[in-house]
């Protein structure tokens, strides 16, 4: 109790500046100006702690439970790939405030995660975007201190940029796959970002496996299992997050069977795969027995799971490497609160703006939502109208509550 009271003002503090009134030039004061009004309703003392690592928060609470101290850096972990004491405040005071609200549910998205997709690709098809599946970037054009626009690696085929170049790649990406010419940014800047500490990768298993409706009803739709709290939540091989869509949604598999999720949290090593060819025996038999771990602890949820399977995915961190286009398979940068920040999308090469959890607030589903939301909004002048739009219309939301 004491620990959700001192995180009270501190969420209060992270909804007084919407995310989507940022934006990465000198609008910000029109767009952002409107809601500093908010923050003298809060304590200027208090705030300074959004920006430091939330284990403080929690020293400043007075939290000594042994289990309560773990608990709360698994999430942190799951949520940033940090723990408490690398984990920014004001990524987990937005969370808290929502995740122990007394309505507050773990939820599963209608349809899977392609749904999700689905709904993007609506919205940019909608407003006149267009996309185009499987057309590797093979540069990024820069000519006079600005990104032109991109050159495509299959047919060489050159995209002309009207206002900017949007990159989603990760940092390391970026800058150590010759996509974009280096010498086009001051050497400080590149080699600072190359030295950005790299997050480990996971283990996955995904499974379709035999099941009625009524034994589905026994499950839950969520797991978190933790070995051994005192190996630490970053060790390997010692925590396991389960999902199980098909508790919620029946659309998911064929009628008696059921489709389910787990992963290790970021824990695994990528130096063990390196050298090895997705083709060969020696990685058809790391991925068996990597994959081991998180069939032992589908066994303390469904004791004859392996077999119940009818379907066996397994994913590595080539597998993360290959089918995300991500370094090393990594989950992100391993950016410690209080020793770092993330940078904001702008670059020193006019019209390139980067996005994702290179980028501020960083790693995880809603920080990088928030900063997809600041990048668009600061490709241009022109984005400031609509961005008001949005924001008066976010404006009556939280009015209406």
């Amino acid at each position: 109790d004491n620990m959700m009271a001192k995180l009270e003002p501190l969420a209060k503090a992270v909804d007084a500046m919407p995310t989507a009134a940022l934006r990465g030039d000198i609008a910000v004061a029109l767009t952002a100006g409107q809601f500093l009004p908010n923050f003298a309703k809060t304590n200027p003392l208090e705030n300074l702690k959004l920006t430091k690592p939330f284990s403080a928060v929690l020293d400043g609470a007075n939290v000594k439970d042994k289990f309560a101290r773990n608990w709360l850096d698994l999430l942190c972990f799951c949520l940033s790939g940090m723990p408490a004491d690398g984990t920014i405040t004001a990524e987990m005071a937005m969370m808290m405030g929502e995740f122990y609200e007394p309505t507050a549910i773990m939820d599963c998205p209608k349809g899977g995660a392609k749904s999700i997709v689905d709904a993007l690709v609506r919205g940019i098809e909608k407003r006149g975007g267009k996309i185009f599946l499987n057309q590797p970037v093979d540069k990024v054009n820069i000519m006079d201190g600005r990104a032109q626009g991109i050159t495509l690696r299959k047919n060489g085929k050159s995209v002309n940029a009207k206002k900017a170049v949007v990159s989603n790649l990760s940092v390391w990406d970026l800058f150590k796959s010759g996509i974009v010419d280096n010498a086009a940014f001051p050497q400080d800047f590149v080699r600072e970002r190359k030295e950005t500490p790299v997050g480990k990768s996971f283990m996955h298993l995904h499974l379709g496996f035999k099941a009625t409706q009524e034994e589905l009803e026994k499950l839950e739709a969520h797991y978190m299992f933790m070995d051994d709290w005192g190996r630490g939540i970053e060790a390997e091989d010692n925590a396991v997050l389960v999902s199980i869509p098909s508790v919620h949604d029946d659309s998911l598999a064929p009628e008696g069977e059921a489709v389910l999720h787990a992963y290790t949290p970021a824990t695994e090593d990528y130096e063990k795969w390196s050298n090895l060819d997705r083709a060969s025996k020696e990685y058809k038999a790391l991925k068996e027995e990597r994959s081991q771990y998180l069939w032992q602890v589908l066994e303390k949820i469904i004791p004859d799971i392996r077999s119940r399977a009818t379907h066996i995915q397994v994913g590595t961190p080539l597998t993360h490497q290959r089918f995300l286009r991500r370094y090393k398979g990594s989950y992100g940068p391993a950016i410690k609160a209080g020793e770092g920040s993330f940078p904001f999308p702008g670059t020193p090469v006019k019209g390139l703006l980067l996005t994702g959890d290179s980028c501020f607030p960083g790693i995880g589903v809603p920080a990088v939502a928030g900063s997809g939301l600041l990048t668009a909004n600061s490709i241009s002048f022109d984005s400031i109208k609509p961005q008001l739009k949005v924001l008066e219309s976010l404006k009556q939301r939280i009015n209406k509550k």
